[in-house]
This record gives C-alpha cells, sequence and structure tokens, in this order.
C-alpha cells in the first residue's frame, strides 16, 4: 500500500548535515507524501561557515548555514539541536576508534541517529531518514558497518536510507507500505555522479560540495592542534572556545609549556580581540603585525622569545628593531624593543 492510500500521514525526521546526500534523501521521501522535519546536531566541529566569516581569503564563499539552506529547498522545518557537552565523550573515548584523523566517525553515526531516535520518540513520528550511501565512506558507511548503526543506535528497523534502500533489507516502514521501496535508490560507492545527476533533475544547483566534508575532525592539520592541546595539558578535554580557537591563526609551540596563536590577517586579529582577557598577549607597537595569544605560563625570557617569532610575522620582519607590548593574563604590561627572529632559527616542528 502506497504512502498516498494510507490513511494516516506518516512522520519521518532526517538527518539533515548541510550535505548533498541528506538533501536529496529527504527530497525522495517528501516525494512520497512523508510529512518530512529536519534535525542538524551542533557538535562544535562543524565546518558551517565559521572560519569563512573571518579570513578574507574566503569572503567569496557564501556566507550561510548548508543544513538551513537545504531546509529551505525542500521547504521543511529544521531543528537545530546542541549537542557540544554530550558529544565530548564520543570524541575522547570512541568505542569504534577513529578514522585517519581525530573523526571517530562510526561512533559519530552511531550517536545521532540514537539522538535521532530519541528525537522521534518524543515527538511521535515514525522513522528515521539519513543520506547514508552503501561504501561511500570507509569508516561508517561499509556495507558491514551500516547494520552496527542500526544496531547500536536502538533506531532497528525504523532507519530508512533512501539513497541506498534497494541494496539494504526492507525497513519497517516498507514492509507496512508506508513508503515504496521501488522509489528509492540503489546507490553503492563512492562515485557521487548518480547524486549530482538526481539533483540535476531535481533542480538543486547551488548545494555543497559532494565529499567536502562538513567536520573539522577529519581534517590533518585540525587534528593535530587538537592532539596537541590534549598532551600539553595532560588531559584529552576541550571546551568550546579551545575548539573554536583551533580553527583560527598560525599555532607554534616553541617549548613544551606554551603555545602561540598568531592571527594571519585582520579578520582574524579582530576575532582573538574577544580573547584577551583569557590569555596573555603580545601586540606588535611600531609596525603593523599580528596580535598573538600566548597559552601557558611563561618566564621573562620565554616572552623575549615569544615576542621575537611575533615580531617576525609583522611588517617589521626585517626591521633591526621592532616595539612589543606584552600584557601577562593577570593586566601586567610591559613594552620592550626586541630583534625579530630570522626565519632560519623559526623550526617547522614549532607550527602544531
Amino acid at each position: 500500500m502506497s504512502q498516498q492510500t494510507s490513511s494516516k500521514q506518516r512522520k519521518a525526521v532526517a538527518l539533515i548535515s548541510g550535505g548533498l546526500d541528506s538533501l536529496l534523501a529527504a527530497k525522495l521521501m517528501l516525494d512520497q507524501g512523508i510529512h518530512v522535519e529536519g534535525i542538524n546536531f551542533y557538535t562544535g566541529f562543524c565546518v558551517e561557515g565559521h572560519t569563512h566569516a573571518i579570513r578574507k581569503k574566503d569572503k567569496a564563499k557564501p556566507k550561510r548555514n548548508n543544513a538551513l539552506w537545504s531546509a529551505e529547498q525542500l521547504g521543511i522545518k529544521l531543528h537545530i539541536i546542541d549537542i557540544i557537552e554530550e558529544y565530548k565523550d564520543v570524541l575522547i573515548n570512541p568505542k569504534h576508534g577513529y578514522g585517519a584523523n581525530m573523526n571517530p566517525c562510526l561512533d559519530c553515526k552511531i550517536f545521532m541517529v540514537k539522538k535521532a531516535k530519541q528525537w522521534m520518540d518524543e515527538n511521535d513520528f515514525d522513522f528515521i531518514i539519513t543520506g547514508e550511501v552503501m561504501g561511500q565512506r570507509p569508516m561508517s558507511q561499509r556495507k558491514d558497518l551500516l547494520p552496527v548503526v542500526v544496531r547500536e543506535s536502538g533506531a532497528d528497523d525504523r532507519l530508512v536510507r533512501p539513497l541506498c534502500a534497494q541494496n539494504l533489507a526492507a525497513t519497517l516502514p516498507e514492509q507496512e507500505g508506508w513508503i515504496d521501496r521501488n522509489s528509492m535508490k540503489d546507490f553503492s560507492g563512492r562515485n557521487r555522479k548518480p547524486q549530482m545527476a538526481l539533483a540535476k533533475e531535481y533542480g538543486f544547483d547551488d548545494y555543497a560540495t559532494p565529499a567536502g566534508g562538513c567536520c573539522f575532525l577529519t581534517d590533518k592539520n585540525y587534528s593535530d592542534k587538537l592532539v596537541d592541546l590534549w598532551q600539553a595539558r595532560n588531559k584529552k578535554d576541550y571546551e568550546l572556545d579551545d575548539i573554536m580557537l583551533l580553527k583560527v591563526g598560525r599555532h607554534l609551540r616553541p617549548q613544551p609549556h606554551y603555545k602561540l596563536i598568531v592571527s594571519r590577517e585582520d579578520g582574524e586579529n579582530k576575532f582573538l580581540q574577544g580573547y584577551r582577557k583569557h590569555f596573555s598577549t603580545i601586540e606588535i607597537k611600531s609596525h603593523n603585525g599580528p596580535l598573538t595569544l600566548v597559552d601557558g605560563e611563561l618566564s621573562d625570557e620565554d616572552f623575549v622569545q615569544a615576542s621575537r617569532i611575533a615580531a617576525r610575522f609583522s611588517q617589521g620582519r626585517d626591521a633591526e628593531s621592532v616595539t612589543v607590548k606584552v600584557t601577562r593574563k593577570n593586566g601586567e604590561e610591559k613594552t620592550f624593543d626586541v630583534t625579530p627572529m630570522p626565519v632560519s632559527e623559526i623550526r617547522q616542528e614549532w607550527y602544531v
């Protein structure tokens, strides 16, 4: 029995990441007359727009939240849910381990589907939609791992994957005739051409780049910074400010006990100004230059070294002397002159 002939309109909650796959999966269900609402879980590690809004080099990129954009294209309600605190345990203690970087993809998917299941039950919805495609992501979408998500999330046979449903066992909504299995897809593998062709068919032409990734944890540079933070603090923990700052500036650790965050341009300078009260800072006074946040407890000698490094990234990099102002976290200020550190003395291993 098709949805159109069913006496009760069924309701599905769709995980909307902002990518093409979740957009198409929700659209396939809407086409079958299902009432769809979206959920977007905010972990703090989402790529969505953050550095695009700060850096000049990214100013040509659209400043939009792609999950909201997807919901607008679909004409559905989107619920954005903050899971920053709950997500910590997923990242810090992943049962199934990490991917190539610090991405706990399988644990992440299980967690989000479990949260969606909870939302489904609380709001009297009937099933869950995801944009997963069998074989697309090695860490979470292999054929042998898709049942793990179903089982460990507790979603059981109420988890529908419209883009690859014909490759999988029939779910409850299919068995009950709420949705038509033949109207879903049999996509598999990493080739995105079928999705792009379907998007064209639907008239979606301004979607986020396929396979572009929506999580900083899949990025090696970002993951290295997170590991460095944990090693320096000798514990695996973080606050939202910590993970936001890992996205901004040059990060250098000249000594094990301190790190510098050096802005790369005016937009980052302005962003880092908001953290002045939480860190010691180094400002370049005699030339145009970066604001530098100093994370750690430094001696006077350390501050001279740190100031020489900061001066190297200023417009006074070739000057004999640069005037810097150091403001310690306790409010104590000191202005003095330093010789910018020659580039030959800045070690590559300092870069986090």
